[in-house]
């Protein structure tokens, strides 16, 4: 039943979403070019012409294919929101700029950059609150026992009883557990037999330790002959990382632990070229105040205007950081961090730390490729051998570009802050990385994450 009605809503959702970029490009042609511009050809909804319709008809066809290409109509009750979203704004940016290229070449309809603004804006709006407002109509009748999953755990231990803990804590998923069977003892396997039996259980979660994987392929061949869906959690569940990555090698699966989707070409390409178009402006437009701080860090006392610091980045390279220097020149800047009332701070320095226009410099590593605008903060070699040995899964963060902000920095993990603590938001980062993720965290630095707690 759940499987019937998920195919249903994934139909729905196609159809809304194609509904949605046809009314979208039709009001954003009316509102342009008959309301903004008084096209006389425009004058109502009634009276398109030159194609309107047409053309936001190929719009709504090409979204739903580019959307249905970046997996946004592979929707589970578990997927996570904010990459959705994500992958959403970025589906219809591939979608518009594309169609818009084919139905200029082919003069299907006039190329009108009003339109096409107006039509994204629209068009990204209507479909994140369409999932928005389903989302959580969803989580709300699922809270209240409807539309329910019943799965059946086999497995007799503490990964068992985690994944009851963890369903039975979030009520909005809508799963219920129809109950545990632990792989022991005489007739197990006639009852887990008769609990497959008819359509009651929609999934049955494989949570085995280490001293019952012999009942594995047993179990998986019950399911299968029931026709219930199957998945396992590994007994290596605490070690794998929230996206594995399985290769085949002849019959042979091969578990990659240490992917990220930044591994993707595609998403690689799609933030180093933001990292690029960002930090280009980002200097550019901001070179005034880039002078001005210059001219005031000189002033302020003797040294450098800019602070060179070797950081370790993306695959253990060292390169060189820059900050506007805000410090006295010093014999332990390479190997202490500072702290909120640091007496080595200049009176400038101090300000620039407060708001951290300290970093603007690292627009430039941006642009040179040794940062990105977002991942892992960098840290200085002292600091990484130190910690590689005492904090787990430290070195991890090197899989990526580090960042000149971050999902730890945004979640108050900076500065003197725990390691561990900021290890574990940089890890989740890596795993769970999106161009919509990257645009929040972009978003929460510029709205209050550029201003710390260190004192002026």
């Amino acid at each position: 039943m759940i499987r019937r009605n998920q195919k249903q809503l994934n139909r729905i959702n196609v159809f809304t979403d194609a509904l949605l970029v046809f009314l979208s490009y039709m009001f954003a042609s009316w509102l342009w070019l008959g309301v903004v511009t008084k096209n006389p050809n425009m004058a109502s909804l009634s009276n398109l012409r030159n194609g309107t319709a047409l053309a936001a008809a190929l719009y709504a066809l090409w979204t739903v294919i580019v959307l249905g290409f970046l997996r946004v109509y592979r929707v589970t009750r578990f997927k996570r929101f904010s990459a959705e979203l994500g992958n959403v704004m970025l589906g219809n940016l591939i979608a518009v700029v594309s169609a818009a290229a084919m139905l200029y070449l082919f003069r299907l309809q006039e190329f009108s950059r009003g339109v096409l603004g107006i039509y994204y804006v629209t068009v990204v709006t209507t479909m994140v609150g369409k999932r928005v407002v389903v989302r959580y109509t969803l989580r709300h009748f699922r809270a209240r026992g409807y539309n329910l999953k019943h799965n059946l755990v086999v497995g007799g231990g503490h990964l068992a009883k985690r994944y009851a803990e963890a369903v039975a804590e979030d009520r909005t998923l809508g799963v219920q557990l129809a109950g545990i069977i632990p792989p022991r003892g005489e007739g197990w396997e006639d009852w887990l037999e008769a609990q497959l039996h008819g359509d009651g259980i929609d999934e049955v979660i494989l949570a085995l330790e280490p001293e019952e994987l012999g009942v594995t392929i047993q179990v998986i061949q019950l399911c299968e002959k029931s026709g219930t869906k199957v998945s396992v959690i590994p007994f290596y569940n605490d070690v794998i990382p929230t996206r594995a990555n399985i290769d085949n090698i002849g019959s042979i699966k091969l578990i990659q632990l240490r992917t990220t989707p930044l591994d993707e070409p595609f998403n690689a390409a799609i933030k180093r070229g933001f990292d690029i178009l960002v930090s280009l402006l980002g200097l550019i437009l901001l070179s005034p105040l880039l002078l001005f701080i210059a001219i005031a860090t000189r002033l302020s006392s003797p040294g450098p205007v800019l602070f060179r610091q070797e950081r370790v980045g993306l695959n253990k390279k060292t390169f060189t950081m820059l900050k506007f220097r805000s410090m006295r020149v010093n014999e332990a800047q390479d190997t202490a961090w500072t702290t909120d009332d640091d007496s080595r701070r200049t009176r400038i320095g101090a300000f620039l730390r407060k708001f951290s226009l300290d970093e603007l410099p690292q627009l430039w590593n941006v642009l040179r490729g040794d940062m990105s605008l977002v991942g892992p903060r960098p840290e200085i070699p002292f600091f990484v051998e130190q910690f590689r040995e005492t904090v787990p899964l430290y070195m991890v963060k090197n899989q990526v570009r580090p960042g000149i902000t971050g999902w730890a920095q945004v979640n108050g993990y900076r500065g003197d802050t725990s390691i561990p603590k900021r290890v574990e938001h940089d890890l989740w980062y890596i795993e769970n990385w999106s161009f919509g993720l990257d645009l929040r965290i972009i978003f929460k630095t510029l709205f209050g994450g550029m201003i710390n707690r260190e004192s002026l």
